[in-house]
């Protein structure tokens, strides 16, 4: 199989998690990513060790690419560096701007050494304002966004971050891949390299899209720029995010008797498809979202999701599962992440594949997210070793001075 990225070079200068995560959809793709790593090691390597020098985090992010270890601190780490990126066709960093140019992988220094090359540089909060630059991590911009917020419940003392997820860092990584092939396109075209930045804060934002939206009319925001989070605050989200639990029916999960069923109706048609199984009437089915008029009307919906609940609670999910896809009412049932590696779904469309790991032998793990013209794309080699490729890479260095468009580079 011919993959849409097979000659791209990408120089990935990136550690942990949002860099490697943009790498990685890079690779699947069939991009030759170089993982340029400092004599230590991505930091990753150490997150959850499995093994010497390899963790699973760093497995499930690191495969189809090769190791280099540079030393950027160093005259010759640097001068390597210098020739890698004269042979790029993207570099992928997560250095704030004073190292980034420390190091050589400013823009400026990128497009000096390759002038068809394309940046993508992924910071915490963006280049410029006044956190332009302070490092950061997942948990920092979603405190900073506003995302910390979104999943309060209530009786939490405190945020918590919704599955212990680190939302930002992999939505960064996959704006940051779209970048990628953006800046590629416009090589192509041009001839002419190019810088594109993302963020942890875009990404947090950018997760919140539809509620980010302030009209002439909306009340309480002036004044507010700047201001933290209260206790307040927090009871006020949770209280919000219960009200709306209770009082909409066809957008939740609830419990049968032998577990729970998810119901995800957007359209009235599926609504009513939900109502009609349980012989119910429902005057807001056609904006369930917009807010109650009145006390009344808060507990009368109130009422109907709890008679919805009650029903459901009498039989099997998968009794349920069947009565309302007959209804043509959207549901499944709820699963745990583990059983996911008993998925004949997952399975069938290579979202599970198993790799032989040197360190660990063979490891299952998530699948490339891709499939080209119906076939499913199966990774070519494993998470590197530490340094693994550093010779072959170096060696032929001075023999690789091509880049996307195929024109040669000064």
């Amino acid at each position: 199989m011919t993959l849409p990225l097979e000659g791209v070079v990408v120089a990935d200068y990136s550690q942990y998690v949002a860099g490697p995560m943009c790498t990685l959809l890079l690779a699947d793709l069939g991009a030759d990513v170089i993982k340029v790593e400092p004599p230590h090691g991505d930091q990753w390597r150490r997150q959850e060790p499995c093994g010497p020098d390899i963790s699973k985090p760093f497995v499930a992010l690191n495969r189809n690419k090769r190791s280099v270890v540079i030393d950027l601190k160093s005259m010759d780490g640097r001068r390597n560096s210098r020739a890698l990126i004269a042979t790029a066709d993207v570099v992928v960093h997560n250095c704030p701007p004073a190292r980034a140019e420390r190091f050589g992988l400013d823009r400026a220094s990128v497009l000096s050494a390759n002038p068809q090359a394309v940046v993508v540089a992924i910071s915490a909060f963006g280049s410029d304002g006044p956190d332009g630059g302070t490092a950061g991590y997942d948990l920092a911009a979603q405190a900073a966004s506003g995302l910390l917020m979104a999943d309060s419940r209530v009786g939490d003392e405190v945020p918590v971050r919704a599955g212990g997820i680190a939302m930002t860092d992999f939505s960064a990584g996959m704006l940051a891949a779209v970048a990628a092939l953006a800046g590629l396109a416009g090589a192509r075209e041009s001839g002419i390299g190019c810088e594109l930045e993302t963020s942890l804060l875009g990404a947090a934002l950018t997760l919140q899209i539809q509620r980010l939206v302030s009209v002439s009319d909306d009340q309480g925001l002036a004044g507010q720029s700047g201001r933290q989070a209260t206790r307040d605050d927090l009871a006020t989200v949770a209280d919000q995010a219960a009200l709306e639990h209770r009082i909409n029916p066809y957008y939740r999960a609830y419990a049968t008797t032998d577990g729970f069923i998810a119901i995800a109706c957007l359209n009235l048609a599926q609504r009513r498809g939900l109502l009609a199984e349980f012989g119910l009437d429902d005057p807001a089915a056609e904006n369930p979202d917009e807010p109650p008029s009145s006390a009344a009307e808060t507990l009368r919906r109130e009422r109907l999701t709890g008679t919805i609940a009650n029903a459901l609670a009498r039989r099997a999910t998968r009794e349920w599962l069947a009565r309302l896809a007959a209804r043509r009412v959207p549901c499944q049932e709820v699963r745990t992440l583990t059983t996911m590696f008993a998925s004949d779904q997952a399975r069938a469309n290579g979202l599970l594949q198993q790799i032989n790991q040197p360190e660990l032998g063979a490891v299952e793990l998530l699948g490339s997210p891709f499939k080209l013209d119906g076939k499913s794309l199966t990774a070519r080699r494993p998470a590197p070793s530490r340094g693994e490729h550093t010779d072959v890479v170096l060696e032929t260095l001075s023999e690789s001075r091509f880049a996307y468009c195929g024109r040669a580079l000064p």
